[in-house]
Parts: C-alpha cells; structure tokens; sequence
C-alpha cells in the first residue's frame, strides 16, 4: 500500500474499533437500545441536513428503498443492539470483537448459498470452522455456566454476526444479480439509517422508556459514536474501498479483535489472559486458510 492508503487504513483501523470503547462508556447513563436509537436518529438528522445542503436529499420508492433499509436493520440495527446487549452483560469488549469476527468468515464461506459461481473452497470452510473453534475456546475459559446473564451475554454477539452476514449476503446479491438500483452512498446511508432509527425507536420506548442520563460524558461519547465512528470510519471505509480491493478492506476487520483488546486494557485496564491470546491465534489461522485462493472442491 501507499503511505496515504496506509494512513487511511490504519485511521479506519483506529476509528470502527473505537466504537467498542465508545459504547462502554455510553451505556451506564442509558440501555443498549436507546444508546442505538439516539446514535442513528442523530445520524440521521445529520445525514439529511447534508443531502438538503447538496440538494440530493429525495425518495427513491419502496422498491429501491426497502432493500437498502433491510440492510440497514440488520447491518446496524441488529448488529448493534447485539454487540451492547453483550457488553452491557460485563462481556469485556475485546471478546465481543473477538466474536463478532467470524463474519467476514461467514460470510465468505455462505457466499455461494446466495451468488452462483462463488462456492466457497475446502480451504474457506475449514477456515471457518477454525475460526468458531478458537472463539468458543476463548468464550468457554470465561463463560460462568452457572449463570444465565453469563451465559446470554457471550452467547449474544452471535446475533452481530448472523445480522452483519446476512446483510453482506443481501448486499452481494444486490450488486451481482442487479435486482435494485444502487444508490449513492450516503443516499444509501441514509435509508439504512432511518431504518435502523425506526426499528430501534420500539424496545427503545416501550423496554426502556427512552430512559437517559444527559451527562457530559454520555453527551461526549455520543459525539464520538455519531461522527468518529458512524461517519469517519464509513467514510474511510469508502476511500479504502476506492483505492484497494474489496477484499483487503474486509480483511481490516480481522485486526478488530487485537485493536480493541489493547483499547480496552489501556481505557478500562481489561487484562488480555492467555486462551484470550490462544483463541485469537486460532482466527488468524481460519482468517490465513479463508484467503487461500484455491479451486479444490
């Protein structure tokens, strides 16, 4: 890569993990689904005063619409829900990443359930089942199986995983068999966004009463979750996407689980034990088999 791609990589890298952090210091002043419900309401405030401003701002239809607000309740919405739900259950947040991280593996070896021409290899598979393997070693060392909360809040971030898969999946068949018109990115952000806005706005009100403490610090990490992460890493993200393959940008996920382990003992001083160190092991070697670019059946 060249210096600046390698800036912006590392900037997104720095940015998207950072979320984990953010939403550790957000939720103890509100519940993990009103966190998500102000964070994409915001959002999309913000998303829709810049398309006013670029008078780009219009409705595409139901049709073209509604797969990109799919996308947006199981890419943000259900993902994000997941991922603070767990860490909200004291899941310390480098092992919610750590979970979280078979889905780029998921959702390679899934590829040819939905795109014809694109099975996955024996390579990719066993990738994938290296990768689970070494996340359910690092989850069992921690898990307290004579406890319910325990055990729903590792167990939790599947979700994440069946959410963001699932919605790639969409996304893939979408720009392959060209079944919907593809909008402008932040066009297309702002229906997944309203979605997720929408969806979320329910357990929001009716579980947990919309119930926030408006403190500096909430104020703060909200901030940091709307403009650094929703938008700077997505931006980022984009301008990777721009200058490299696809792939490569994917495969920046898989340092989300070391990247936020070291946050999280450097803001919360969460101590990294060795089957954390063994399991993260294992991924890499299931995220090294899943990119064997092979034709072996």
């Amino acid at each position: 890569m060249k210096r600046t791609t390698l800036i912006i990589a590392a900037g997104f890298v720095l940015l998207w993990n950072s979320g984990f952090i953010g939403a550790v210091y957000g939720l103890p002043y509100t519940g993990p689904f009103t966190l998500v419900f102000w964070r994409y309401l915001a959002l999309t405030l913000v998303i829709v005063l810049y398309l006013l401003l670029r008078q780009r701002f219009r409705w595409v239809g139901w049709k073209v619409a509604s797969p990109h607000m799919l996308i947006g309740i199981l890419a943000h919405g259900l993902w994000l829900t997941c991922v603070l739900l767990a860490l909200d259950n004291q899941v310390p947040a480098g092992i919610v990443a750590l979970i979280v991280a078979l889905q780029p593996l998921a959702t390679g070896a899934l590829s040819g359930l939905v795109v014809a021409g694109e099975q996955a290899n024996s390579y990719q598979w066993l990738g994938l089942v290296l990768g689970f393997f070494g996340v359910v070693l690092t989850v069992a060392f921690r898990i307290d199986f004579g406890s319910y909360t325990s055990v729903f809040g590792y167990l939790i971030p599947l979700g994440s995983v069946i959410g963001m898969t699932a919605a790639s999946l969409i996304q893939r068949r979408m720009e392959v068999k060209k079944e919907s018109k593809k909008l402008p990115v932040d066009l297309a952000l702002f229906y997944q966004s309203l979605a997720t806005t929408l969806t979320l706005a329910l357990p929001a009100i009716f579980i947990e009463k919309l119930s926030t403490r408006w403190e500096p610090e909430f104020i703060y990490a909200l901030i940091w979750l709307i403009f650094a992460v929703s938008l700077g890493a997505y931006v980022l993200m984009w301008l990777l996407i721009e200058r490299i393959e696809a792939t490569r940008v994917a495969s920046l996920f898989y340092l989300g689980p070391p990247v936020t382990m070291l946050m999280a003992w450097l803001a919360f001083g969460d101590m990294v034990q060795p089957m954390d160190i063994a399991g993260l092991a294992i991924v890499f070697v299931g995220v090294f088999l899943s990119q064997v670019n092979t034709k072996n059946p």
